[in-house]
């Protein structure tokens, strides 16, 4: 059922993106003039086809995994006469510049509505207080401790602790100074350098958090168990809802996000003895956890979960904004993601960053699934980036790639007459290859995380 949800969020995903991006080629083409011979979502065999009045063909594809705007071009077929000027070649070098850059627009504009829904609505969040700070970390050293609220991170806002980690990503690799301010309850705000050297340059999946020695706060809740999953390994040795943990080989526990929870993850397939309190009576219990994966790691699990609990009100934060002002939040947060992207390729490229960060369709899918699950907040976040990473990829001056389509029509442009045909034809040998190479090394990439 997870694999089956999983998929249709991929392709829920993919088909929308693809969509978008094709329909931006396709709105302009039109509006220039140019006839649309067909408009694919996915490539093989057509699932479904219709014509319009224009005599374009619609088709749905059986691979969704991309798709494509077929124009009417002299060099792909000959063009009877009649319909020469509506053939993509016998348009201005302008106009063909607008109709390939306007699919990676159309992605720029979905991550804008995206994140522009995202702010109408609003999300609940959780201040980015900082819980207990990892001794000798670079967090330690600088002066943080347990308690204090991350107001800014790098002279940017950061209202929650998904913002505190996009900060921190922009400066995986780097040496020199990361500035904190922060504030300890009502009192003033302070600002902490923090010093970074070739911060976690290279790193494989790297976590800026624990790199620092930050952690989250979170509230002491008492393990008290409350609901079981029929056949996990909590049921199999004997827990029962109602059931209160007390220690766990023997050491006293009293936390269950701080204490039980990191216990049984670190236990994976290794016994534990639980000390229990059951309806005014103590017991002991042998619990073994099953193991899964989780993060690429190998995690334990007992299908076992508490009450839900309430945040402290003063903990709460509630993030919207009306419909107009939303909409320039969006676009800096589309701008700011785009930028982020760029940076990371350029990161990768130089070797600040581990080149094995990059992913591929499975990582793609599971995170799509994942969010899906998360809620529609979390799965508008996804389609956004992807959006973004979608429109950056496809302007990279790489031939194949709509990038290399607008450097061709640009020197045409600039030399007032087209790139030879030779030039042209080496830089799509070289773009394919290129392109190829990437897309196996980011599918080894995730088959990799797969066996870890």
């Amino acid at each position: 059922m997870d694999l089956l949800f999983t998929l249709l969020a991929t392709v829920v995903a993919l088909g929308l993106l693809v969509t978008i991006h094709e329909y931006g080629h396709f709105w302009v083409a039109r509006r220039c003039g140019v006839k649309v011979l067909r408009f694919s979502i996915g490539f093989g065999p057509a699932l479904y086809s219709w014509h319009d009045r224009h005599g374009t063909e619609f088709v749905i594809a059986g691979i969704p995994l991309g798709g494509y705007v077929k124009m009417l071009d002299e060099r792909e077929a000959p063009v009877d006469a009649d319909q020469l000027d509506q053939a993509f070649n016998r348009k201005s070098v302008k106009q063909r510049i607008a109709i390939v850059a306007a699919g990676p627009v159309a992605n720029f504009l979905l991550a804008i509505v995206a994140y522009w829904i995202i702010a109408v609505v609003g999300i609940t969040t959780i201040a980015p207080v900082t819980g207990p700070i990892e001794p000798g970390s670079i967090a330690e050293r600088a002066g943080l401790v347990e308690g204090l609220e991350i107001l800014e991170v790098d002279g940017n806002a950061t209202p929650s602790w998904h913002d505190v980690n996009l900060q921190l990503v922009r400066r995986l690799g780097e040496t020199g100074e990361l500035q904190i301010l922060a504030r300890e309850g009502e009192n003033a705000p302070r600002s902490y350098t923090l010093q970074l050297d070739s911060w976690l340059r290279g790193a494989d999946q790297p976590d800026p958090m624990e790199a620092l020695g930050l952690s989250t706060w979170r509230p002491v809740v008492a393990p008290l168990i409350d609901q079981l999953s029929p056949q996990g390994a909590a049921e199999r040795a004997g827990l029962q809802a109602g059931d209160l943990i007390l220690a766990i080989n023997g050491e006293p526990v009293q936390d269950w996000m701080g204490q039980v929870v990191p216990r049984i993850q670190a236990s994976g397939g290794e016994p534990l003895e639980l000390t229990l309190e059951r309806a005014g009576r103590t017991l002991s219990i042998t619990l073994t956890p099953d193991v899964r994966e989780q993060d690429g790691r190998q995690v334990g699990f007992i299908g076992a979960g508490i009450a839900p609990f309430e945040w402290p009100e003063h903990m709460v934060r509630q993030i919207d904004y009306n419909p107009l002002v939303a909409i320039p939040v969006a676009v800096v947060k589309t701008w700011d993601m785009t930028v982020l992207t760029l940076d990371s390729l350029k990161k990768m490229v130089t070797g600040l960053v581990s080149a094995k960060n990059l992913s591929g369709p499975i990582t793609i899918a599971k995170v799509a699934g994942a969010s899906a699950k998360s809620g529609l907040e979390s799965f508008l976040s996804f389609i956004a980036y992807l959006s973004i990473s979608l429109g950056v990829l496809n302007l990279l001056p790489i031939p194949v790639l709509d990038g290399g389509h607008l450097v061709y029509y640009v020197a045409e442009w600039i030399r007032g007459k087209p790139l030879s045909e030779r030039i042209q034809g080496w830089g799509l040998q070289i773009g394919l290859t290129l392109i190829v190479g990437v897309m196996l090394f980011a599918i080894y990439n995730d088959i990799s995380r797969l066996g870890n």
